[in-house]
């Protein structure tokens, strides 16, 4: 089936690095492992970041106009050469979809969500129109695939019925990760070959883009829990990089003095082995929706530190596969890191449940199933 695809956020062919750009990739790859033909129907940003009302009203007006011209323009394919549904991915207050459901409506075809969100608290605040434009568009949908279940509550009341609600799982491909685990001790010898490392210490790591806001908060918690285990042999690993990386990097080195690694910004075929090398991941995930960082430590068989908040309890299995101190808790996150650094048994325990867990969760052929079957019940309803 052609399948239309729309990242309101950002397109998946974006040259700036981001989760919301990996996840709009995976979901393209997704679709053709299932046999689907995606196509970027358009890169539009509707993004307002700002909260600029008029900002907004300008973004909603353009999307209006290019939602006309892209139905009028797919109209005249041949059929055969037509999208026979439509997928947007990431829809929310701060970038709504404006084209999806105007280009459904004029084509006739399925209208999917992947990871829509609501926040009642923005009704009638600096982000109320694009807050509507969202809610409109989550009611359009033919079938909503959440990736958090935090997400939820705020979902059922707008959906219309009979919807299709599923939850998809955050995934990737979980293969490269798994290939990387086997080698764990030559990727090791490696990475402390290149970086003077000692192999005999413990290495945390932390793994995230360094630009203000939640992803700073999530060193500043983590600097200020590793503060804690100043008396404990143990070296941490950071990759990322980003405007506030130079902040960030004087954080840590004054508030965990000589005990970082800084790799900067790793490519993306270098992470398995960067996380099969390491012993434990160390992520705070300050206000994130779940963190693809998270499913990718557990395919690589690494253990988690991470606080129990928004989506990370649905990747992380607590006690089993990591552990999840509550947020703002900086001793008890010290004392969750310092429980697993003292517990190789455990460490050993965790990290095969990890790697098993993402690959019958979180592997990308999952997601396929799901997709591929989602289409199919749509298509039938349709023909039906």
């Amino acid at each position: 089936m052609r399948v239309a695809f729309y990242a309101p956020m950002k397109a998946p062919d974006d040259p700036v690095p981001s989760g919301d750009r990996t996840i709009a990739r995976l979901l393209l790859r997704a679709l053709e492992t299932a046999g689907h033909e995606p196509e970027i129907a358009c890169r539009f940003r509707s993004r307002d970041g700002a909260g600029d009302a008029a900002r907004q009203q300008r973004l909603g007006a353009i999307g209006l106009r290019l939602a006309e011209r892209l139905a009028e323009r797919l109209a005249r394919r041949p059929v055969a050469l037509r999208p026979r549904a439509w997928l947007t991915y990431h829809v929310y207050h701060k970038a709504p979809d404006w084209l999806g459901p105007a280009v459904a409506d004029a084509l006739d075809i399925p209208y999917l969500i992947a990871e829509a969100s609501s926040a009642p608290k923005q009704a009638g605040g600096r982000w109320d129109i694009g807050y509507r434009a969202a809610n409109d568009a989550i009611a359009r949908a033919d079938a909503v695939l959440s990736l958090n279940s935090d997400d939820l509550n705020c979902l059922y009341p707008l959906v219309r019925q009979p919807v299709l609600m599923r939850r998809l799982a955050p995934f990737i491909d979980t293969a490269p990760f798994a290939a990387a685990t086997v080698e764990r001790a030559a990727h090791r010898a490696a990475l402390a070959g290149r970086h003077a490392l000692d192999p005999a210490k413990l290495w945390l790591l932390a793994v995230g883009m360094m630009r203000p806001g939640d992803k700073e908060a999530s060193y500043n918690r983590l600097a200020a829990a590793l503060e804690l285990l100043a008396d404990r042999d143990w070296t941490l690993l950071v990759a990322g990089d980003g405007p506030a990386r130079g902040d960030i990097v004087r954080m840590l080195e004054a508030t965990i003095p000589g005990r970082t690694c800084h790799l900067g910004l790793v490519p993306e075929g270098e992470l398995p082995a960067l996380y099969a090398a390491c012993d434990l991941l160390t992520w705070p995930a300050v206000r994130e929706a779940f963190g693809m960082v998270l499913v990718e430590a557990q395919a690589a068989g690494l253990p988690i530190v991470a606080c129990a908040a928004r989506g990370v309890p649905d990747i992380v299995s607590a006690g089993v596969s990591g552990l999840l101190p509550e947020p703002d808790d900086n001793a008890g996150f010290a004392a969750a890191v310092a429980r697993l650094l003292g517990d190789p048994a455990r460490r050993a325990q965790m990290s095969q449940v990890a790697s098993r867990l993402a690959a019958e969760r979180h592997d990308i052929s999952v997601a396929a199933a799901l997709l591929d079957a989602t289409l199919a019940v749509l298509r039938h309803k349709r023909l039906n």
